[in-house]
Protein backbone atom coordinates (compact mmCIF):
# COMPACT_ATOMS: atom_id res chain seq x y z
CA UNK A 1 0.00 0.00 0.00
CA UNK A 2 1.22 3.67 -1.20
CA UNK A 3 -0.11 6.65 0.82
CA UNK A 4 -1.94 9.55 -1.50
CA UNK A 5 -0.49 12.95 -1.32
CA UNK A 6 -4.05 14.73 -1.44
CA UNK A 7 -5.36 13.10 1.21
CA UNK A 8 -2.26 13.27 3.13
CA UNK A 9 -2.16 16.45 3.38
CA UNK A 10 -5.86 16.97 3.74
CA UNK A 11 -5.65 14.65 7.03
CA UNK A 12 -2.73 16.57 8.42
CA UNK A 13 -4.22 20.13 7.73
CA UNK A 14 -7.63 19.39 8.96
CA UNK A 15 -6.94 16.99 12.19
CA UNK A 16 -5.04 20.01 14.32
CA UNK A 17 -7.80 22.17 13.75
CA UNK A 18 -10.56 19.85 14.38
CA UNK A 19 -8.84 18.94 17.67
CA UNK A 20 -7.61 22.45 18.71
CA UNK A 21 -11.61 23.00 18.30
CA UNK A 22 -12.69 20.71 20.39
CA UNK A 23 -9.81 21.53 22.95
CA UNK A 24 -10.94 24.99 22.63
CA UNK A 25 -14.79 24.23 24.03
CA UNK A 26 -13.39 22.22 27.00
CA UNK A 27 -11.46 25.06 27.79
CA UNK A 28 -14.85 27.32 27.60
CA UNK A 29 -16.82 25.01 29.23
CA UNK A 30 -14.15 25.12 32.78
CA UNK A 31 -14.33 29.18 31.49
CA UNK A 32 -17.96 28.95 32.05
CA UNK A 33 -17.60 26.75 35.27
CA UNK A 34 -15.81 29.49 36.67
CA UNK A 35 -17.98 32.08 35.86
CA UNK A 36 -21.48 30.85 37.15
CA UNK A 37 -19.28 29.77 40.66
CA UNK A 38 -17.97 33.47 40.52
CA UNK A 39 -21.42 34.82 40.53
CA UNK A 40 -23.09 32.23 42.75
CA UNK A 41 -20.25 33.27 45.23
CA UNK A 42 -20.99 36.92 44.83
CA UNK A 43 -24.52 37.63 45.00
CA UNK A 44 -24.72 36.00 47.97
CA UNK A 45 -21.82 38.28 49.66
CA UNK A 46 -23.11 41.50 51.59
CA UNK A 47 -24.24 44.59 49.90
CA UNK A 48 -21.82 46.78 48.84
CA UNK A 49 -22.47 50.80 49.17
CA UNK A 50 -21.08 52.66 46.44
CA UNK A 51 -18.37 55.13 47.42
CA UNK A 52 -15.09 57.08 45.67
CA UNK A 53 -12.93 54.25 46.99
CA UNK A 54 -14.79 51.25 44.45
CA UNK A 55 -12.72 50.77 41.39
CA UNK A 56 -13.22 52.04 38.39
CA UNK A 57 -13.11 48.62 36.68
CA UNK A 58 -15.57 46.05 37.50
CA UNK A 59 -13.51 42.71 37.30
CA UNK A 60 -12.97 42.50 40.91
CA UNK A 61 -16.73 43.48 41.86
CA UNK A 62 -18.59 41.41 39.09
CA UNK A 63 -22.03 40.51 39.88
CA UNK A 64 -21.89 42.01 43.12
CA UNK A 65 -24.73 43.26 45.00
CA UNK A 66 -24.66 47.22 45.12
CA UNK A 67 -26.67 50.21 46.21
CA UNK A 68 -26.62 53.82 46.10
CA UNK A 69 -27.76 57.06 46.89
CA UNK A 70 -27.93 60.11 45.10
CA UNK A 71 -30.89 61.66 42.38
CA UNK A 72 -31.28 60.34 38.64
CA UNK A 73 -29.81 62.87 35.62
CA UNK A 74 -33.24 62.73 34.03
CA UNK A 75 -32.08 65.44 30.89
CA UNK A 76 -28.89 63.54 29.54
CA UNK A 77 -30.46 59.21 29.58
CA UNK A 78 -29.09 56.90 26.60
CA UNK A 79 -30.83 54.39 24.62
CA UNK A 80 -28.60 51.50 24.79
CA UNK A 81 -29.85 50.03 20.78
CA UNK A 82 -30.06 46.88 19.23
CA UNK A 83 -30.41 44.88 22.51
CA UNK A 84 -33.03 42.15 21.89
CA UNK A 85 -35.48 40.34 24.84
CA UNK A 86 -37.26 37.10 23.85
CA UNK A 87 -36.42 37.74 20.45
CA UNK A 88 -38.00 41.48 20.19
CA UNK A 89 -35.54 44.42 19.33
CA UNK A 90 -35.23 47.57 21.53
CA UNK A 91 -32.94 49.57 23.89
CA UNK A 92 -31.44 49.19 27.20
CA UNK A 93 -32.42 52.41 29.18
CA UNK A 94 -29.17 53.64 30.41
CA UNK A 95 -29.22 56.69 33.20
CA UNK A 96 -26.65 58.55 34.73
CA UNK A 97 -27.00 58.59 38.49
CA UNK A 98 -25.61 61.39 40.16
CA UNK A 99 -23.79 60.17 43.96
CA UNK A 100 -24.38 61.94 46.66
CA UNK A 101 -21.36 63.79 48.21
CA UNK A 102 -19.48 61.72 45.22
CA UNK A 103 -17.90 63.48 42.45
CA UNK A 104 -18.58 60.82 39.95
CA UNK A 105 -21.23 59.12 38.31
CA UNK A 106 -22.48 55.38 37.69
CA UNK A 107 -25.06 54.78 34.63
CA UNK A 108 -27.73 52.40 35.82
CA UNK A 109 -29.26 50.35 33.61
CA UNK A 110 -33.57 50.55 33.96
CA UNK A 111 -33.98 47.48 32.03
CA UNK A 112 -35.54 47.02 28.48
CA UNK A 113 -37.89 48.58 25.93
CA UNK A 114 -39.22 47.79 22.77
CA UNK A 115 -38.40 49.54 19.55
CA UNK A 116 -41.25 51.14 18.41
CA UNK A 117 -42.32 51.51 14.79
CA UNK A 118 -39.05 53.39 14.59
CA UNK A 119 -35.93 54.83 15.53
CA UNK A 120 -37.53 58.52 15.11
CA UNK A 121 -40.31 57.50 17.91
CA UNK A 122 -38.54 57.09 21.15
CA UNK A 123 -39.88 55.84 24.02
CA UNK A 124 -40.66 58.08 27.35
CA UNK A 125 -37.98 57.00 29.36
CA UNK A 126 -39.46 59.53 32.25
CA UNK A 127 -38.08 59.00 36.14
CA UNK A 128 -38.19 59.88 39.50
CA UNK A 129 -35.93 63.12 40.33
CA UNK A 130 -35.40 63.23 43.51
CA UNK A 131 -33.17 61.65 45.23
CA UNK A 132 -33.15 57.97 46.51
CA UNK A 133 -31.46 55.08 47.56
CA UNK A 134 -31.29 52.24 44.40
CA UNK A 135 -29.94 48.49 44.75
CA UNK A 136 -29.14 46.56 41.77
CA UNK A 137 -25.76 44.65 40.89
CA UNK A 138 -22.62 45.62 39.27
CA UNK A 139 -22.06 44.33 35.92
CA UNK A 140 -19.93 45.08 31.94
CA UNK A 141 -21.65 47.22 29.76
CA UNK A 142 -23.49 45.00 27.08
CA UNK A 143 -21.34 43.76 24.22
CA UNK A 144 -21.98 42.99 20.58
CA UNK A 145 -21.08 40.44 18.42
CA UNK A 146 -19.80 42.44 15.34
CA UNK A 147 -18.26 46.28 16.27
CA UNK A 148 -19.30 49.11 13.32
CA UNK A 149 -17.38 51.97 12.63
CA UNK A 150 -18.89 55.00 14.80
CA UNK A 151 -21.05 52.40 16.64
CA UNK A 152 -19.72 54.09 19.95
CA UNK A 153 -20.59 57.66 18.88
CA UNK A 154 -23.90 58.45 20.94
CA UNK A 155 -26.53 60.64 18.78
CA UNK A 156 -26.34 64.54 20.01
CA UNK A 157 -30.26 64.97 20.96
CA UNK A 158 -31.63 63.40 24.00
CA UNK A 159 -32.04 60.41 25.09
CA UNK A 160 -29.34 59.63 23.02
CA UNK A 161 -29.23 56.76 20.96
CA UNK A 162 -25.85 54.73 21.07
CA UNK A 163 -24.83 51.22 19.90
CA UNK A 164 -22.10 50.54 22.17
CA UNK A 165 -21.06 51.94 25.43
CA UNK A 166 -17.76 53.67 25.76
CA UNK A 167 -16.85 55.49 28.89
CA UNK A 168 -14.38 58.07 28.14
CA UNK A 169 -17.14 59.03 25.06
CA UNK A 170 -19.53 59.77 27.24
CA UNK A 171 -17.84 61.41 29.64
CA UNK A 172 -16.94 64.13 27.19
CA UNK A 173 -20.18 64.33 26.30
CA UNK A 174 -21.48 64.33 30.02
CA UNK A 175 -18.84 66.45 31.08
CA UNK A 176 -18.30 64.13 34.77
CA UNK A 177 -16.40 61.30 35.68
CA UNK A 178 -17.95 57.50 35.74
CA UNK A 179 -17.43 54.63 36.94
CA UNK A 180 -16.63 51.83 34.08
CA UNK A 181 -19.50 49.64 34.75
CA UNK A 182 -23.51 49.65 35.51
CA UNK A 183 -25.45 48.65 37.61
CA UNK A 184 -28.24 46.66 36.54
CA UNK A 185 -31.21 47.84 38.25
CA UNK A 186 -33.00 45.09 40.89
CA UNK A 187 -36.41 43.79 39.51
CA UNK A 188 -38.69 44.96 42.34
CA UNK A 189 -37.12 49.08 42.35
CA UNK A 190 -39.10 51.06 40.56
CA UNK A 191 -38.67 53.61 37.74
CA UNK A 192 -37.31 50.37 35.96
CA UNK A 193 -38.74 48.84 32.75
CA UNK A 194 -38.25 44.93 31.60
CA UNK A 195 -35.62 43.62 33.95
CA UNK A 196 -34.17 39.60 33.04
CA UNK A 197 -30.54 40.14 34.18
CA UNK A 198 -28.74 37.09 33.25
CA UNK A 199 -27.35 35.24 35.70
CA UNK A 200 -26.10 32.30 34.05
CA UNK A 201 -24.16 32.33 30.70
CA UNK A 202 -25.87 32.17 27.24
CA UNK A 203 -23.85 28.94 26.54
CA UNK A 204 -24.13 26.14 29.67
CA UNK A 205 -20.47 24.54 30.26
CA UNK A 206 -22.52 21.00 29.25
CA UNK A 207 -22.85 22.48 25.78
CA UNK A 208 -19.01 23.62 25.20
CA UNK A 209 -18.78 20.03 26.23
CA UNK A 210 -21.08 18.59 23.53
CA UNK A 211 -19.47 20.79 20.70
CA UNK A 212 -16.08 19.46 22.13
CA UNK A 213 -17.45 15.86 21.95
CA UNK A 214 -18.81 16.82 18.19
CA UNK A 215 -15.09 17.74 17.04
CA UNK A 216 -13.43 14.91 18.54
CA UNK A 217 -15.60 12.82 16.44
CA UNK A 218 -15.20 14.26 13.73
CA UNK A 219 -11.47 14.09 13.86
CA UNK A 220 -12.47 10.32 14.50
CA UNK A 221 -14.39 10.07 11.91
CA UNK A 222 -11.58 12.03 9.57
CA UNK A 223 -8.55 9.37 11.09
CA UNK A 224 -10.81 6.55 9.97
CA UNK A 225 -11.82 7.77 6.21
CA UNK A 226 -8.14 8.61 5.83
CA UNK A 227 -7.26 5.13 6.83
CA UNK A 228 -9.69 3.62 4.24
CA UNK A 229 -8.96 5.80 1.41
CA UNK A 230 -5.55 7.78 1.79
CA UNK A 231 -3.95 4.42 0.30
CA UNK A 232 -3.19 2.83 -3.02
CA UNK A 233 -3.58 -0.56 -2.67
CA UNK A 234 -1.12 -2.22 -5.19
CA UNK A 235 -1.15 -5.93 -6.41
CA UNK A 236 1.53 -7.74 -7.16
Amino acid sequence: MKLQRVPLIAYLCLLPILLALGVWQLYRAEEKRVLISLKEQRQSTETLVLSATIPDKPEALLYMPIQAKGHYDTNHQYLLDNQLNKGRAGYFVLTPFLLRNINKVVLVNRGWLPLGKSRDVLPDIGVYTGEITIRGRINHFPGVGLKLAGAEIPSEHWPSLVQVIDINILTKQLNYPLFDFQIELDKEAPNGFAREWQTPPSMTPEKHVGYAVQWFLLALTLTILFVKYGFNKSHD
